[in-house]
């Protein structure tokens, strides 16, 4: 069981330090063997881990992505909170979880730049790590149009709108620099409030 436990604490430490290395050489001049040389650990055993530095790039993704879906089950469960409610406080516990790992986002615009100068389309690649995102909000908007705690509206016009607060959380964090985006969660409230129905 404790080889377990090390194991997971190794593969933990080394997705921190890697993180390190992405944001001072940026995702394409980072190397495996930066990334071993940070971890204080030889290339071989950096293997028995990750693959490649783009397996230990997507793993942190995944880990976060991981994170905010487990905060929107545990908010989604909630059966006596208002749909406007429970828009509002996925919408915050996902711009808190983003003002938490703004060192990833800046890693992820590299990234999403390097793909943009190799003529290859980041949206797709974007897409499809926010995909349940977008259909998780979207479930919610229209259950909450089904309840009639919501007026019907249209559902991909409102997703849109949800989801370009995200945007511009991350726009805030990884472009600006911002140490805060709660201003971005006072909007969020005041875009949902205006929709509420009693």
């Amino acid at each position: 069981m404790s080889i377990v436990v090390e194991h997971d604490k190794r593969r933990k430490d080394i997705l921190e330090k890697s993180l390190d290395v992405f944001v001072d050489e940026g995702f394409e001049d980072a190397t495996f063997q930066k990334i071993a040389d940070r971890c204080g650990i030889t290339r071989t055993t950096l293997y028995i881990y990750f693959k490649n530095k783009k397996e230990i790039f997507t793993y942190s993704i995944k880990q976060l992505l991981q994170d905010v879906e487990a905060d929107i089950t545990l908010t989604e469960q909630q059966k006596d909170l208002h749909c406007a409610d429970k828009l509002i406080k996925v919408l915050s516990l996902i711009v808190d979880r983003l003002e938490e790992n703004q060192r990833l986002l800046q890693v992820i615009l590299n990234y999403l730049l390097y793909l943009s100068k190799s003529e290859t389309n980041p949206e797709t690649r974007v897409r499809r790590r926010t995909i349940r995102l977008r259909h998780i909000i979207t479930g919610m908007v229209l259950a909450g149009i089904k309840k009639g705690e919501l007026p019907p509206v249209n559902v991909k016009t409102l997703n849109d709108l949800l989801y370009g607060f995200l945007e511009c959380a991350i726009f805030r964090l990884s472009v600006l620099h911002h140490p805060s985006v709660s201003q971005i969660k006072e909007n969020i409230t005041l875009a949902v409030e205006a929709l509420r129905r009693n």
